[in-house]
């Protein structure tokens, strides 16, 4: 197998390596039970989206036949087999933790699960009638003849194949029928007091429909009834060239791909028979390696609504509030306190408020001129959104950069700019080729017949959910300098021509990578020169192939290395001779690891830089993103050991990445402390709640 190839299989598999590390942490029995319930709904989620885009991304260049591939059609079918092998011992493993474990530890703190061969005969009744009031009423079973065909199945959606015998009203004969979960009824159905011999009583929709089911065909006889749910290739495939408004475009695609793509998975329940499953497989246009056996509920992620039902604070992670650092409480001050210094926010044990408070303050402030934003995801009911077009309501020049191609926010995106459009914000889609992945926010200010920029650039999304769960840095800014790169890199986004040279922010696809290559050849040179060569990185996915030559070249040069990477990594270390001075760790937690710093030592001056890149060819070479430097001596002190130092130390959730590929657990001596490395920020930064 080629260099290329390698590469290729280990960015795959290493995803599948990082969900079953996320699967871990449910398997953690030190963690609170709704936080590990939690943590298995996270891991079946992310092996769904693997299956919709990587595995999708796989078949796409198999059926292409790999015309413009260096990956042979022979070894994408042997990386297939490795996927099917190892999704199947996951699958093993999400159902027995799920049945073994957790519904029980779940039973012993009175939230139960009733299976339908448990129901005593009140429960039975209620269910019965719930069947009746709120399920029958929005269901619409689909048997299946010649003037019936198998209807299309929309991606993750909950259905079941009902084997039947008998004929109808009309003396048809139907061998199968479809019923569909009705999308308006939650998965879950939380019994009443007096029903529940336990404070929360749950059961599965999928239960109710199973023991009712002969409601659906009246004088025909059930012979069985399976759950099944389909994954389908959820890729936005945009003939990018042939465009003639990307919007229109994107917005067309979604109306059929997102929900109904290729078919690429089936998940169905373990005891359906064989007969039945070869016909859904054959309906789908599926072999039989794409058919998942599931001994449970086949959509696990539905869990995850349980979390919030429950009341048990003592079942959960303590609540912490983001704490607003001290000089920033009294919002009418922000305009003033950021023209005295730079701020830096780590978030989620920093709140979000100040970048939000700039941006509304901004809106109806008579001395300020102009907005300019970039927007990748925002989520439901944005302050960030209504701030924009409040701005523009007022007379402000607000210029947005939206990107429409954020995978699987497309929808919201597009109704998002249509909103602002209305109110009067200049949007504008980014560039063609390339998504904007850059988080950048600049006010305009007249101060005193002066122009001032407020500037924010951030590591994370502007989004009010993610803010509260993700790691990330943000700096606010006046700098001069600062400000001026950031008004170019607005300009080239929303006009034409090109940027002239930069003098602080770094931007992909232009000057990112080789200002990277060339700070790791500048530690190479400092250790042939006899001084310490040192490298830190911290990103969510290193892959990007002469990013990781220059990581070997300077551990063969004798350059310190150390790695952060959350999730994919394609660099093996501790191989002798090639990688013997680098060392990669991944760290998981309550919250998601989002963080983007590159450190280089520097000969004791270190360069630090914060990013929206990840160390992927496609962050580096296919988007637009930023890397910031942190100019205060105290508070890049800060992001160095927030960042990077308390990783470094964690032997709480960290993970060390051996020379084979393969992930071992960082283990807790008798002689060592235990440190969580978010756990010492929750403490040092946020708030908490009693």
């Amino acid at each position: 197998m080629s260099d290329s190839e390698c590469r290729y299989f280990n960015r795959e598999l290493s995803h599948l390596a990082f969900h079953r590390r996320v699967l871990a942490m449910a398997e953690d029995e030190t963690l609170p039970i709704l936080e590990r319930l939690r943590f298995l709904c996270i891991s079946s989620s992310n092996l769904d989206e693997f299956f919709e885009v990587r595995v999708a991304s796989i078949l796409q260049k198999i059926e292409l036949g790999l015309h413009t591939s260096s990956v042979d059609t022979m070894d994408l079918h042997v990386l297939l087999d490795h996927i099917r092998e190892q999704t199947q011992e996951m699958l093993s493993a999400q159902y027995r933790l799920l049945q073994q474990s957790l519904l029980p530890a779940l039973k012993h703190e009175g939230i139960r699960f009733y299976r339908r061969t448990h129901w005593n005969e009140t429960q039975r009744a209620w269910l019965s009638d719930y069947m009746q009031e709120q399920v029958l009423p929005v269901i619409s079973p689909l048997g299946l003849d010649p003037a019936h065909p198998f209807p299309t199945i929309g991606n993750r959606s909950l259905h079941f194949i009902v084997s039947l015998s008998g004929s109808d009203a009309f003396g048809r004969h139907h061998r199968y029928a479809i019923v569909p979960a009705p999308r308006s009824l939650p998965r879950i159905v939380r019994l009443p007091d007096e029903c529940s011999d336990v404070p929360y009583g749950f059961v599965f929709l999928s239960s109710i429909m199973h023991a009712f089911v002969e409601r659906l065909f009246p004088g025909m006889k059930v012979k069985g009834c399976h759950q099944f749910r389909l994954t389908r290739d959820t890729e936005l495939y945009l003939d990018e060239e042939e465009m003639a408004d990307l919007k229109l475009e994107v917005k067309g695609r979604l109306q059929t791909t997102r929900r109904f793509g290729r078919a690429v998975r089936l998940e169905i329940a373990h005891d359906c028979p064989e007969e039945v499953r070869c016909y859904l497989l054959e309906n789908f246009q599926l072999n039989e390696k794409q058919a998942y056996l599931c001994d449970g509920p086949v959509n696990l992620p539905r869990l995850d609504h349980v979390y919030d039902q429950v009341k048990r604070a003592d079942l959960k992670f303590p609540d912490t509030r983001p704490a607003i650092p001290a000089g920033l409480r009294n919002s009418d001050d922000l305009f003033v306190r950021l023209r005295k210094q730079d701020i830096l926010l780590h978030h989620p044990y920093e709140s979000f408020e100040p970048v939000i408070k700039l941006l509304e303050l901004a809106a109806t402030d008579p001395d300020v001129l102009a907005v300019r934003q970039t927007l990748y995801r925002t989520g439901d009911h944005s302050r960030i959104v209504a701030a924009l077009c409040r701005a523009a309501r007022y007379g402000k020049d607000v210029c947005v950069v939206v990107e429409l191609r954020a995978r699987f926010d497309e929808r919201d995106n597009i109704e998002l700019s249509e909103r602002m459009q209305q109110a009067g914000v200049h949007v504008v889609y980014g560039v063609v080729g390339y998504k904007t992945h850059a988080k950048m926010m600049m006010v305009v200010r007249r101060e005193k017949g002066k122009l001032i920029r407020y500037t924010h650039l951030g590591t994370g999304n502007y989004h009010g959910v993610t803010t509260r769960f993700y790691t990330d840095f943000g700096l606010l800014t006046t700098n001069e300098t600062i400000g001026n790169d950031v008004h170019l890199l607005f300009q080239q986004l929303t006009g034409l021509g090109c940027v002239s040279s930069m003098k602080k922010v770094v931007q992909a696809p232009f000057d990112l990578h080789p200002l990277l290559l060339k700070m790791i050849d500048q530690e190479i040179n400092l250790v042939q020169d006899g001084f310490l060569g040192r490298v830190i990185i911290k990103v969510n996915g290193l892959e990007d192939p002469e990013l990781i030559d220059a990581l070997y070249r300077a551990s063969q040069a004798g350059v310190r290395i150390d790695l952060i990477i959350r999730g994919v990594c394609c660099l093996r270390p501790g191989v002798k001779g090639l990688s013997e001075h680098i060392r990669v760790r991944s760290v998981l937690g309550r919250f998601l690891e989002h963080t983007r710093i590159y450190y280089f030592g520097n000969h004791g001056k270190p360069i630090v830089y914060a990013s929206s890149a990840d160390g992927m060819v496609r962050n580096l070479k296919k988007r637009v993103e930023t890397a910031f430097p942190i100019l205060q001596n105290n508070l890049r002190r800060r992001l160095i050991r927030e960042g990077l130092r308390y990783y470094l130390k964690d032997n709480a959730g960290a993970w060390r990445l051996l020379p084979s590929g393969r992930y071992k657990r960082i283990a807790q001596t008798k002689r060592s402390t235990p440190f969580s490395a978010q756990q010492k920020l929750i403490d040092l930064l946020s708030t908490p709640l009693t």
